[in-house]
């Protein structure tokens, strides 16, 4: 008898998002047996393992009954025919181009039901073949989000398409030899707008450049310049629009450069654009895998020593990954309860961030796919390991963020905030079970005005510290060198952070400008304090590296004496500042309330039209006829106010977000998380204390290092990151899906520390 369920098959349509790499809810692939079940309803992919059978929870959950099994394995590799034959062409440009695998693996497939108890069905039945050939052919939803990401869309801007040229004038070849102000002959930028000649900025590192383009826009304004070298016979180059700090494209360049006697169909590209300097600079990076006396570091596998595969710039993701997993409350929220979230979630298991996060943690944690495979032809190496692939979940972390969507380098500190302030979101209704928590504390700052010595103490909830770090230098950079620093210890970082700065400040009492001495003490600390050293500073518009050695030489660090003390007897507080009252023009809001509107609406519109008369409120007030009207410009009610600061936010932060939201406490709320990169960290009820702090003040406050995330590079957006955990009595070095013992971990090169407080 046919099975009846045929016609639930449906073919994939080009909107269509296919899993069928890998299993949503665990890291089992095509490539391992049994292979994976793909809905032929949604398209979900689920694994057949005996322990986990996702794709029976997917069955349970949508009763959708047919699914296409696919196993694949690696054919035989085509030798060539003799000696003389060519090799195939190697790449020689950037291109994102949708790959095939047919000549690659070959396929097993098998149409099962579930409905029918998992029997195999015959695929030649129905419209079986044409599905099937659908999924088949379609890209992965994997390979659609990688080539999504990677097509960085480079458009024309007002100032490309706009651009106004000086009189034409035929640059002869010796004006384009080198820089107008310097000898320089590489990265050189040409003027589109007067057929200046100036050399960029330095490019990661390999690149050099003293910024005389840069310089000629500040002092001409002339925004548009084309990098020399760059230009194809197509016409395009590396075009830069400075008044918009960004690469462009100049839909005209034709005609541009022809307006300085350059004939586009006549030159040849002979540098490497700005996009291609990046990934050859990130793939240039590694950390060294073997020990002084030339020995191979030795490899790891097993539960916790599990590799992740590098998307391409994605260490900074991968280093944070295996860090947060390498700690107690991360691993026992996402591993033990894998289960039984995923049986009974109503999401998508790609679009539901615990699926994902559960989905790394099993990967992690287990050691299912932590094997010893061969990983190259010769074999001369000891066996590695595949790791596993965290392309969905990198998916779903960066979905609607500007730079987390990208394939490019991104700052590792920058994406833990990022990463915690969404499981935070995440778990706002189940503030008990947050991870985050471990990471949460109170900062105390003191501010003092320096004439009439009066004070103001102010608590603030954090996640993290990033410290300074004193450079003094040992000597200048020569020509291929970096400059080099003499050591500092990370208690000279810590008491950089804690000790007084001055800075200018108006000050309530003295009704003047004068200066204020402030600094910053724990009032409790955090079960795990995050620290990033800040090793980066910005010059001429360009982000450089300080490559200070950072001496960890304490095997117990005590941060008792940066304890805060709070107001002293004899101290006198400052007056509190409050915001002055908006001001109202009152013959206009008369005028409004005559005509009937609601003195609040009057109040609203005067303000949002600058109290520019009753007219121009007027037209507003017709313009928002729906907006609504319970907008209290008194400001937020105290009841509100608690409502937020109940949850660990302090009163001033609970009354900005309330004052920018209308005072709808649940707007209010999404504001709070959606501002993260404000002064107060965000703060969970779970770790309020009672006393307004969060996290613990007992004594003595010990901390141990327990891991840290090392950068090589000199920018935070280009290089390569790694990640060093101490674990089972050893140092452990997680470089992208290389998981290996560290001999000597390069702590004075760490960029976080993560200590741990014991």
């Amino acid at each position: 008898m046919a099975c009846p369920h045929i016609s639930s098959a449906s073919l994939v349509a080009n909107s269509t998002q296919v899993h069928k790499e890998e299993c949503t809810l665990c890291f089992d692939s095509q490539d391992l047996a049994p292979g994976i079940d793909v809905c032929l309803t949604c398209f979900n992919a689920g694994c057949d393992s005996p322990d986990r059978k996702h794709a029976q929870v997917h069955y349970q959950k949508t009763n959708h009954p047919l699914v296409l099994n696919i196993y694949r394995f690696l054919k035989d590799k085509p030798k060539r025919a003799d000696a003389t034959e060519e090799p195939p062409q190697k790449i020689s440009k950037l291109a994102i181009v949708p790959e095939s695998d047919k000549d690659k693996y070959e396929f097993v497939t098998k149409v099962k039901c579930y409905a029918c108890g998992g029997a195999e069905i015959d695929k030649s039945l129905g419209n079986l073949p044409i599905v099937i050939d659908s999924v088949m052919t379609s890209l992965s939803a994997s390979r659609q989000s990688e080539i999504k990401a990677w097509e960085e869309e480079i458009t024309a801007c007002e100032h490309t398409q706009n651009l106004v040229q000086n009189p034409p004038k035929k640059l002869e070849s010796q004006a384009l030899a080198h820089c107008n102000d310097c000898d320089l002959k590489e990265n050189l930028w040409l003027c589109l707008v007067c057929g200046n000649l100036g050399c960029g900025r330095q490019q990661y590192g390999g690149v050099g450049g003293n910024g005389h383009g840069l310089a000629h826009f500040d002092q001409t304004k002339h925004p548009i310049s084309c990098k020399l070298g760059t230009i194809t016979p197509e016409g395009t180059a590396d075009i830069y629009c400075y008044l918009c700090n960004d690469s462009k494209l100049d839909p005209l360049l034709g005609k541009h450069l022809a307006n300085f006697g350059i004939n586009v169909e006549s030159q040849q590209k002979t540098e490497k654009n700005l996009t291609e300097l990046q990934l050859e600079q990130n793939l240039q990076f590694d950390f060294s895998m073997v020990t002084e006396d030339g020995k191979e570091l030795e490899k790891l596998f097993g539960p916790g020593y599990t590799g992740l595969k590098n998307l391409g710039n994605s260490c900074y993701m991968a280093s944070v990954l295996q860090v947060i997993f390498s700690l107690d409350a991360f691993q026992q929220r996402y591993y033990p309860t894998a289960m039984e979230h995923q049986s009974q979630c109503l999401l998508e298991p790609a679009n539901c961030l615990q699926c994902q996060l559960s989905k790394l943690a099993d990967g992690l944690l287990s050691g299912r796919y932590s094997q010893a495979v061969q990983t190259n032809e010769t074999e001369s190496e000891a066996p590695g390991q595949d790791g596993i692939t965290p392309a969905m979940f990198k998916t779903l972390i960066g979905k609607g963020h500007e730079e987390f969507a990208t394939m490019r380098q991104q700052d590792a500190f920058e994406f833990f905030q990022h990463l915690m302030t969404t499981i935070e979101r995440k778990e706002l209704n189940n503030s008990e079970s947050d991870p985050t928590k471990i990471f949460k504390f109170t900062i105390q700052q003191r501010l003092q005005c320096l004439d009439c010595k009066r004070v103001r103490y102010s608590n603030n909830n954090e996640s993290n510290i990033s410290i300074p770090v004193p450079a003094r230098k040992i000597k200048s950079a020569e020509e291929g060198s970096e400059e080099s620093y003499e050591p500092v210890t990370f208690e000279t970082c810590l008491e950089s952070f804690t000790a007084d700065s001055m800075v200018e400040y108006l000050c309530p009492f003295c009704n003047k400008k004068t200066h204020a001495a402030k600094n910053m003490r724990f009032v409790t600390f955090p079960e795990i304090l995050m620290v990033q050293a800040l090793r980066f500073e910005s010059e001429n518009y360009v982000t450089c590296k300080i490559s200070v050695p950072i001496l960890f030489d304490k095997e117990i660090l005590n941060l008792d004496k940066y304890i805060a003390h709070g107001k002293q007897e004899n101290e006198e507080s400052l007056p509190e500042e409050t915001p002055a009252e908006p001001t109202f023009d009152k013959v206009a809001l008369d005028q409004l309330i005559m005509m009937g509107f609601p003195e609040t609406r009057c109040k609203k519109a005067l303000i949002a039209t600058g109290n520019n008369g009753a007219e121009r409120a007027m037209n507003w007030l017709f313009e928002h006829m729906d907006d609504p009207d319970n907008i209290d410009m008194s400001g937020p009610s105290e009841a509100d106010i608690a409502k937020l600061t109940d949850m660990g936010f302090s009163q001033s932060r609970a009354k900005k977000a309330l004052g920018e939201t209308n005072n709808d406490v649940q707007r209010a709320i999404e504001w709070l998380f959606s501002h993260e990169d404000s002064n107060e960290g965000l703060s969970l009820q779970s770790s309020h204390n009672g006393n307004g702090a969060f996290g613990d003040s007992k004594l003595p406050a010990n901390y141990q290092l327990h891991s840290v995330i090392s950068h090589k590079g000199t920018s935070p957006h280009c290089g390569h990151y790694v990640a060093h955990v101490y674990k089972d009595q050893q140092w452990v070095l997680y470089n992208d899906n290389k998981v290996v013992k560290a001999t000597r971990p390069p702590l004075e090169e760490a960029y976080i520390y993560i200590l741990r407080r014991i």
